[in-house]
């Protein structure tokens, strides 16, 4: 059986919260419920690391601006993560070759980072914390629900990640203006902060 399902879904899932999806194929394998998670997933090393960022992810995730300067960070991890995800996934089948399953994972989790990132820009022009935490929770489920998903049905799993993606960039592009509020708005604080800092 073809591996590019859960490459796709693993890659979307990447782009979100790639701690939680390497963390969750790791656990999934380890305990004996899924045969196509790679081994370097499962190593004890690899899940105590994810764990560890997961929990950072989790805390950083739900602050106003913090979570925004994460993803920012994350711009590289994530669509790596997603990348060497998929290339261990191919690896391990050998269905799809490690250098197309790398660049399906990794595009497809830098698809997903963008509109994750772009939405959480987006939600910071809120004053109030709660859209942010309510945000996180949902991504977060979001991401445990679709691994787990492709676990057992990788083909369905893959049609909601691409019907998610699809949806998150409409979505994105009306959030447009808003995102632009945001930069504006950090820059003007970056400005008054220099100026603050160069008063007597």
């Amino acid at each position: 059986m073809s591996v590019l399902p859960l490459v796709f879904t693993s890659g979307w899932a990447s782009g979100i919260n790639a701690y939680a999806v390497v963390l969750l194929l790791g656990l999934f394998g380890a305990a004996g419920i899924a045969d196509d998670v790679p081994q370097t997933l499962q190593r004890p090393e690899v899940l105590i690391v994810a764990g560890v960022l997961f929990l950072c992810e989790a805390v950083a995730d739900k602050i106003p601006y913090v979570d925004s300067l994460w993803d920012s960070v994350h711009t590289v991890v994530r669509p790596l993560a997603g990348a060497w995800v998929g290339a261990l996934l191919a690896g391990q089948s050998g269905s799809l070759s490690d250098v197309a399953a790398g660049l399906i994972g990794g595009s497809t989790a830098l698809a997903s980072h963008a509109v994750k990132a772009g939405t959480r820009m987006a939600v910071n022009t809120s004053p109030e914390p709660f859209s942010n935490i309510a945000l996180s929770l949902a991504e977060d489920l979001g991401v445990g629900g679709i691994v787990t998903f492709a676990v057992f049905h990788p083909e369905a799993a893959a049609v909601i990640a691409a019907v998610l993606l699809a949806g998150g960039l409409l979505t994105l592009l009306f959030l447009v203006s808003r995102i632009r509020r945001f930069l504006r708005r950090r820059a003007q604080r970056r400005e008054e902060r220099r100026l603050a800092s160069r008063a007597p």
